[in-house]
């Protein structure tokens, strides 16, 4: 009897065992495609390669340290002193976004110039990798790293499609994404219309940087005022570190929940002025 209820669960057991093997299982880490984090995928979008998602974040909590450090030794208030600290943490972020805005207003101008010269490739009858590597030297100035490391993966591999997806991660700009996967489907599936198409796309990009660049210039006086009155409580928060006994009434409950108010406020306003204002963005939905 012992013997058969032994029997029996070693078969349970066994049966659940390849149940569970031919169920559906999580992928596991590292077979998936692997998604960018968003600090890095602003530092693609910056251009600035050398460094990563880690790297930034302890570059923000350094800054943050020592801006707290800092404000509390020479104001001795520590409310004031963790206002600032979050500054410094929230200022290399915003410095990053910053110059991955320009270099995408950047790149917006010289993408009609890159198409151009794809186009003329195409038509002189070179191959879509031999075009690409052409723009290593031909191409813009702020692009050429990124297409020589192209041309030097392909030369080495010859893996076209692997080198497209390397080549999409250094451009890390929408435009760059449709260019890129326009020539993915011309290689796969051929086709005679690829220069009429190309041609097309840069008559669109050069409508839309004029149309863009001339939004901005009538918007950017906005911007900065925006930003100047926003700046402006805060720059006189500083100016009031010299007097000591004005900055002791922000530790109690009342200053604190007054700069928490002001901290709020100026968060909400910013961001909904920015909202306001905004221009339709590309979005990568091709990475």
């Amino acid at each position: 009897m012992i013997e058969s209820g032994a029997l029996l669960g070693l078969l349970l057991g066994v049966g659940l065992l390849l149940i569970w093997r031919s169920g559906p299982r999580a992928p596991q880490p590292g077979t998936g495609p692997r998604r960018l984090g968003r600090r890095q995928q602003a530092l693609s979008a910056a251009g600035l390669t050398g460094i990563n998602g880690a790297q930034l974040l302890a570059l923000q909590v350094g800054l943050g340290l020592v801006a707290t450090v800092v404000v509390l030794l020479t104001t001795s208030t520590v409310t004031v002193s963790l206002v600032f600290g979050l500054f410094g943490f929230a200022l290399p972020y915003l410095q990053v976004r910053r110059l991955a805005g320009r270099r995408q207003a950047d790149l917006r101008e010289v993408w009609p110039e890159v198409v151009d010269n794809l186009a003329s490739a195409v038509r002189a009858g070179l191959s879509l990798p031999e075009g690409l590597s052409a723009l290593s030297t031909r191409g813009p100035e702020v692009l050429r790293p990124a297409f020589s490391r192209f041309g030097a993966e392909y030369r080495s591999t010859g893996r076209f499609s692997t080198c497209l997806d390397r080549l999409k991660d250094d451009l890390a700009d929408p435009v760059g994404d449709r260019i890129v996967e326009t020539l993915r489907v011309a290689r796969e599936v051929g086709g005679s219309d690829l220069g009429r198409v190309l041609r097309t796309l840069a008559t669109f990009l050069r409508e839309d940087a004029r149309a863009r660049a001339e939004l901005e210039t009538r918007q950017g006086w906005v911007v900065s005022a925006a930003r100047l009155a926003v700046a402006a409580p805060w720059a006189v928060l500083l100016l009031l570190a010299t007097q000591s006994t004005t900055l002791a009434a922000y530790d109690s409950p009342l200053g604190t929940a007054i700069l928490l108010g002001g901290g709020a406020v100026c968060v909400v306003a910013y961001r909904l002025m920015l909202r306001i204002g905004r221009l339709p963005q590309d979005v990568r939905v091709l990475q």
